[in-house]
């Protein structure tokens, strides 16, 4: 393992390097946030597949392959998805707007009435998203150094938490692009056709294997339709999605990167499930799905390619923990704390001027921190994860859509919106259970409802704010920006 053990170490320590570089080129917040808006095409389509192909989408994928065959890409498959409306129908819009945060779009939108309780809200989705994303660091260093879960979680946690601290979107932006090279390399061109070939060929897993394992919807018509309403919408409005947007160069950037990026994901959920079917024929008797990834790499592959596919998988853990870990803090600052801090300045007649990179940095070192705590205390990830998730889409998906795309939706629809999608899908996860479907369906409904009726019930928005609106997402905003190079990578 000696070798195996040398590519992870050069791995994480040109991590740590890209966080030290990085931090000499956040030098404003918008550098630190957004990569200063300059990402060209190349870096935004590779950071972009990086974050949102995590270890769920890695070790997961491959999981749910060996519990159901090819119809076991439907959950990274209705990820792309999701990743492909967002850059076609929406992207240009949202990165024109030129803001932070999703609740600073909302404030734009409805006149600042829906942005404190979106924020708590996101806060706690991303949060989640970040803690889940730190877990899986047990099962890789398990994996390499049969290490105690406990400190698997410190170190790996700790790498993200200090590339990402010193230079925020930069250093995330690099070590992404790192990461997307690694997992294209160690997961389709490696591990996919090593994994089919030990196998036996696709004859071989067509003759050892039911042929459910082969049909499509194999894996259920409502279970792909929940899938759709999680992940297809969650990609539509999640902070760590729309802060990557934001960092792109252009519209165009947004629009055609993105849709690169997805269809990557598309690609990359059919491999993980043919590895995930592969893993089923050479290990029929496996205690637990989600140990296929780990035990064919340790098994089936060659010194130093294995170490080059676990570097793949840390690569997709760490960019999804990287991501979640920037925009939760993101969020908690310029959402939250900023609000109050405001109010705190209005009372007392104002106050000295801050530093707003180190402001920012400082809050993804305490939410960094947070993150750890938490992971090391939490046990059931998937329940977790389900709960960040029906209460982001429940919450906030129609606000947010609606805000985009009807004209007539006010603030005061938007806020209750807010409240009774939250309120109605956590009644009713305690109700079915966290992780039945209902919660989700009849959560996003009462949304709508909501939405719908109180926007008609109250007078519409106030026709400065929408004209305000609009030039906003035509690109024509009266704030100035100051001229930059752009990243044409």
């Amino acid at each position: 393992m000696a070798v195996d053990y040398t590519v992870i170490v050069v791995y994480l320590a040109g991590m740590l390097a890209m966080g030290w570089w990085g931090m000499r080129r956040a030098k404003s917040k918008a550098e630190f946030l957004v990569a200063g808006r300059r990402l060209g095409p190349w870096m935004y389509s590779g950071t972009m597949a990086a974050i949102v192909l995590g270890g769920a989408s890695t070790i997961g994928g491959v999981g749910l392959g060996y519990t159901h065959g090819l119809s076991g890409a439907w959950m990274v498959f209705t990820i792309g998805l999701g990743l492909l409306a967002l850059s076609i129908f929406f992207s240009a819009r949202i990165a024109r707007l030129r803001v932070y945060t999703v609740s600073e779009m909302l404030d734009l939108r409805y006149g600042g009435r829906a942005g404190v309780l979106s924020g708590v809200v996101m806060w706690a989705y991303t949060l989640m998203l970040a803690v889940t994303s730190t877990i899986a660091y047990a099962t890789i260093f398990d994996v390499l150094f049969d290490m105690n879960r406990t400190l698997a979680i410190v170190i790996g946690g700790s790498i993200v938490v200090a590339y990402s601290t010193l230079g925020g979107m930069w250093s995330i932006t690099l070590t992404d692009m790192v990461q997307f090279v690694v997992k294209t390399v160690g997961v389709l061109l490696l591990l996919l056709p090593i994994a089919v070939v030990k196998a036996g060929g696709f004859g071989e897993m067509r003759d050892k294997l039911p042929d459910e394992y082969f049909a499509p919807l194999g894996i259920g018509a409502e279970t792909i339709f929940t899938y759709v309403l999680i992940y297809t919408f969650g990609m539509l409005i999640g902070q760590d999605i729309w802060q990557r947007v934001f960092t792109a160069r252009s519209d165009k950037v947004a629009r055609y990167g993105g849709t690169v990026a997805g269809t990557y994901c598309l690609v990359y959920a059919l491999a993980g499930a043919v590895i995930g079917t592969a893993a089923k024929v050479m290990y029929p008797k496996l205690p637990s799905a989600d140990a296929a990834f780990a035990t064919i790499v340790k098994d089936e592959l060659p010194m130093g390619v294995r170490g080059l596919v676990l570097a793949a998988a840390l690569a997709a853990v760490m960019s999804t923990s990287s991501g979640a870990l920037i925009a939760c803090a993101t969020v908690a600052n310029n959402d939250i704390w900023a609000r109050v801090r405001g109010v705190v300045r209005a009372d007392s007649g104002g106050g000295e001027p801050h530093d707003e990179v180190k402001g920012n940095r400082l809050f993804i070192l305490v939410m960094g921190v947070a993150v750890i705590c938490v992971a090391i205390a939490l046990n059931d990830v998937v329940q977790a994860l389900t709960v960040a998730y029906n209460l982001l889409v429940a919450g906030l998906l129609v606000p947010i859509l609606g805000g985009l795309l009807w004209r007539r939706g006010t603030g005061a629809g938007a806020l209750a919106a807010v409240v009774a999608g939250g309120v109605s899908v956590v009644g009713l996860m305690w109700w079915y259970g966290i992780l039945a479907n209902e919660p989700i369906y009849y959560g996003l409904l009462t949304s709508l409802v909501v939405y719908v009726g109180v926007s008609l019930a109250t007078p519409p928005t106030d026709p400065a704010t929408l004209a305000a609106w609009r030039e906003r997402v035509a690109g024509r905003s009266p704030e100035p920006t100051a001229p930059e190079a752009s990243v044409t990578a």
